[in-house]
Order: structure tokens, then sequence, then C-alpha cells
């Protein structure tokens, strides 16, 4: 059976932005083994519930806009870019359907952002009006290893970057000026910046038992701050990241709907 994945449109009001940025989230998904369902961010609720109903797992990519401020309770500031509403009520419907059904999540950049506020954490609006200038987090697509990240020992990170013979600190991509502030619930953080210790990598955090002797217990959902879909072909992390991810909708099974962990 083929793995489909639901990926939404980045944006709801930048077409060259969305046709810049998709295929290469296509591209590794379908290079991982899987098919690709893009969600249009347009489209009715149910229409969108009907094409959830056929996916096993959920990538949330990045996106030119920035999550509203006001969800984590902050008013923007002069340098927070505009909200995408559309982006954002498609992702709260793939995350409640993810979560109430355990469906595997990777989320990239703007995802993990998404991600952790619809977890009930909050967002750094701007790195730089918060000095956090000691490392270039936006140098953008064109630097392939932009700056190291430390990797948490014992983490899901730190055993894909094992097996894909890059231990230790990863060099990464980057083209963000926001990040995590305080993990949303059940979010551990699991990489960091070293030299600003910008939190870089989230994984949902459940118990060690759960995901070495019981694998069909534990809900697969990390966040990355940058771009491993960028780094695909030449990155064995990166592929490592998506090929977990995959192997994770692969043998997803649908179950029973559970109390979601979110409060939102």
């Amino acid at each position: 059976m083929t793995t489909r994945i639901a990926i939404p449109e980045p944006t709801s009001a930048d077409a060259a932005y969305n046709a810049r940025s998709l295929p290469p989230y296509i591209a590794a998904l379908q290079s991982a083994g899987a098919t690709p369902v893009v969600i249009p961010l347009h489209e009715r609720q149910d229409r969108v519930a009907k094409l959830l109903a056929s996916v096993h797992g959920i990538l949330l990519p990045g996106s030119g806009f920035d999550v509203n401020p006001e969800k984590f309770g902050e008013q923007p500031i002069p340098a927070c870019n505009p909200a995408d509403p559309a982006r954002e009520a498609v992702d709260e419907l793939l995350l409640q359907d993810a979560f109430n059904l355990h469906k595997p999540i990777l989320a990239i950049c703007y995802g993990i952002q998404s991600l952790n506020v619809w977890l009930n954490g909050s967002l750094i609006q701007d790195l730089p009006s918060e000095g956090k200038t000691a490392v270039n987090h936006a140098p953008g697509k064109t630097i392939p290893d932009a700056h190291s990240i430390r990797i948490v020992p014992g983490s899901l990170l730190a055993r894909l970057s094992t097996a894909a013979g890059t231990i230790g600190e990863e060099k990464v991509n980057s083209s963000h000026h926001q990040a995590l502030r305080t993990p949303g619930g059940r979010l551990r953080v699991t990489a960091i910046s070293p030299v600003d210790e910008v939190i870089e990598a989230v994984e949902l955090d459940f118990p060690e038992s759960a995901s070495e002797t019981a694998p069909d217990q534990a809900h697969f959902v990390l966040g990355v701050q940058w771009h491993p879909e960028r780094s695909y072909t030449s990155n064995p992390l990166s592929r490592a990241i998506f090929a977990a991810f995959l192997r994770a909708a692969e043998v997803w099974k649908p179950r029973a709907i559970h109390e979601s962990v979110a409060t939102a």
C-alpha cells in the first residue's frame, strides 16, 4: 500500500513562494518512498477532512509568514511578519487529526513553530531583536552549512545521527528569524544551536520503553528548525529523518480517537 503524506500549501497568499519552496518537500517525500498529498489552504473543512482520512502522516512545511503572536499571548512586534490565517487553520486541522489518531508528524521551520504554538508553547518573535546575533540563522537556502547544532544524547534525533554516521555536532542550513522560546506541552528539546542556545529540534516526550520495546505505542513527532528537504540528496541525517518519518507512517494503523494532548 502506498504511504500517503499530507503537506499543506506553504502559504495562502504567495504563489511564487509556494512554487519555489514546495518542490523540494515533494521530491524528498517521493525519494523516501511516499506519495505527497498537497492540502489546499482555501478548501472547505469537510474536503480537507476527506483528504486527511486517506493519509498516514503529516508534514508541516516552512512559510514566508509568521505564526500570529496573539496565539501565544503576545502582540506582534514590528519585526514580526504578517500571519497567514488560512495556513494556521489548516495546520490546526492537520495537527488535531494527527494527535487524535497518532499519525506521525514531521514539522519543518515554520512547521515546528506552528506545532509548538498549537501545543501551547511560545516563540521568539525575532531573534536579532532579542540580541541573538552571534549566529546568522537566516543566511538562506544557498548556504548548506549555516551553523552547528548540538543534539541531545538518547533522543530520536541522536539515534538517527548515529545511524547516519554523523554523530555529535551537525551543520545545518538555516532560513528563519523566529524560534521556539518555551516548548509546548510534552515537547522536549533535542537539539540547540550551541553558540546562542536557540532551540533547533523538539520531539514528543514518551517513555523510553514505548519507543524501544513497543514502538507501536510511540507517537512519532519530530520538529526541526532547519530544512532537511533542501539537503536530502547531500546530507545523511536529512535522509535519515525522512526515512524514519516514512517508516513510522508505513506502520501506522488507525486507532480509536482519544482526547488530544492539546488544549487549544
